[in-house]
């Protein structure tokens, strides 16, 4: 489970979980599909009819198939439980598209897309920053420390940098990597942010991660917390799996 420590971007964090609308992870399981799916439908207007009509296809194709070769009583069920299936995976890639769509280029969209990762990491949010809005966050994790900045490339070199050698004289040996996000030259998209983070090395055992974590809570934060809510990244409910008689 992902940490978060307290603070003052903490609480800019709570006061964003009071103002923001209902997480639909905690609603019953049709109530979020359908919330799920009216965000997805603002997001891209051809989604749905694509995650229904591709269900519907493989549906097809296999009942065509079965009625011909005279096996219409495997095949048809074959095809009914492909097609839910194709369309719980497509759903469930439209519905994380529309998460990254609807906080990508708001500040602080890196540690809420952190926050919502599975494992033990755990994010600071705004760690430093400047008068531009380019905005540094620590993340310690398996990989060791992670800096991630959000903003324009000429602003976050001397940030992360700085943060770089603070930190390094903490954590003496311990892995420091820089990612910048955003959309310019050098920088990654956000949301491809959750996978740069699962491709690094496993360089920290848990117990290692734990005490570095206690180490680095006595470094100062350079930034004050800004001002307005931290966007939150809801989590989207998973697709229920069919049920295989």
């Amino acid at each position: 489970m992902v940490k978060k420590p307290g603070g003052a971007a903490a609480q800019a964090s709570n006061k964003a979980t009071k103002n923001a609308p209902a997480d639909p992870a905690s609603a019953g399981r049709l109530k979020q599909i359908g919330m799920v799916a009216g965000i997805i439908r603002k997001s891209d207007p051809k989604a749905l009819p694509i995650v229904i009509g591709s269900g519907v296809a493989v549906l097809a194709v296999l009942a065509v198939v079965g009625l011909l070769t005279g096996l219409p009583a495997l095949l048809i069920p074959l095809g009914v439980l492909l097609g839910v299936m194709t369309s719980m995976i497509l759903f469930g890639r439209y519905a994380q598209s529309a998460q990254y769509a609807a906080i990508a280029g708001q500040p602080g969209a890196a540690a809420a897309i952190v926050q919502t990762m599975r494992g033990n990491w755990t994010v600071t949010p705004a760690i430093a920053g400047n008068r531009n809005m380019d905005i540094v966050h620590r993340v310690v994790g398996r990989p060791g420390v992670i800096l991630i900045g959000e903003g324009s490339p000429n602003g976050l070199a001397s940030l992360l940098s700085a943060e770089k050698k603070k930190i390094a004289r903490i954590a003496y040996a311990v892995p420091i990597t820089e990612v910048q996000v955003g959309d310019e030259k050098g920088q990654i998209p956000v949301r491809q942010l959750q996978r740069t983070l699962m491709k690094l090395p496993r360089n920290l055992k848990p117990a290692a991660v734990n005490d570095l974590n206690s180490r680095l809570k006595a470094l100062p934060s350079s930034l004050q917390a800004p001002r307005g809510p931290m966007p939150r990244a809801g989590r989207m409910p998973k697709p229920p799996r069919p049920k295989v008689r």
